[in-house]
């Protein structure tokens, strides 16, 4: 099995995981809950999907990925604190699943003929827009709209991804060294709490 998509696969189940959590803390039933599980796993694939118009998305292609998705947030829902044990843990898969969703976005972008910005877009929205809907439904402010280092994480890879595509280096070392850059800045940021600047009010 290709070992990109098993990280693929396991992406999706800490973003499962994770839209799980934020649906429990909400204290959202069964449904909810399985909602914000299934939009925060597969919700960027599929946006992109659309607007690339490769459809039917990649997810109903390879159902695997909704079974995982259904799976993960129903085990979150029944073992939520268990689950909670293994926050710091799930961080880390997080960011695995950060790196893998932005190097398949970008590179299936660029293989949709998109040109730089479009590829660029297209893998920060693979790797971000599910989390987005997840924070919209949950009533928090998107996480890529905060100061931490998330999206901008995203964008470093995949303008890497870009320029060694352009170099003609090979698309397996490609999608290696962007989806590393990817996951070593978001751990990177959460061990040493790296943030983006923020504007400072002034008082008048």
């Amino acid at each position: 099995m290709d070992i990109l998509y098993i990280l693929d696969l396991v992406g999706t189940a800490a973003f499962a995981i994770s839209g799980a959590l934020a649906g429990v803390r909400r204290q959202m039933d069964l449904l909810g809950i399985l909602v914000l599980g299934i939009v925060t796993a597969i919700g960027g694939g599929t946006l992109r999907d659309i607007l690339l118009g490769d459809t039917p998305p990649f997810c109903l292609k390879d159902e695997t990925y909704l079974y995982v998705s259904i799976l993960f947030a129903l085990v979150t829902f029944f073992a939520h604190h268990v689950v909670d044990r293994f926050s710091n843990a799930l961080l880390y898969f997080d960011a695995i699943g950060l790196g893998t969703f932005v190097v398949i976005g970008t590179g299936k972008a660029l293989d949709f003929n998109t040109g730089f910005v479009g590829a660029i877009i297209m893998g920060m929205m693979t790797a971000t827009a599910g989390g987005m809907v997840r924070d919209i439904l949950s009533g928090q402010i998107p996480l890529i709209l905060q100061k931490e280092i998330y999206a901008s994480a995203c964008l470093a890879g995949g303008v890497l991804f870009f320029v060694l595509t352009q170099l003609d280096v090979s698309r397996t070392t490609t999608m290696l060294l962007s989806a590393t850059l990817v996951v070593a800045l978001r751990l990177l940021a959460i061990r040493h709490n790296w943030s983006l600047p923020t504007a400072n009010e002034t008082s008048e």
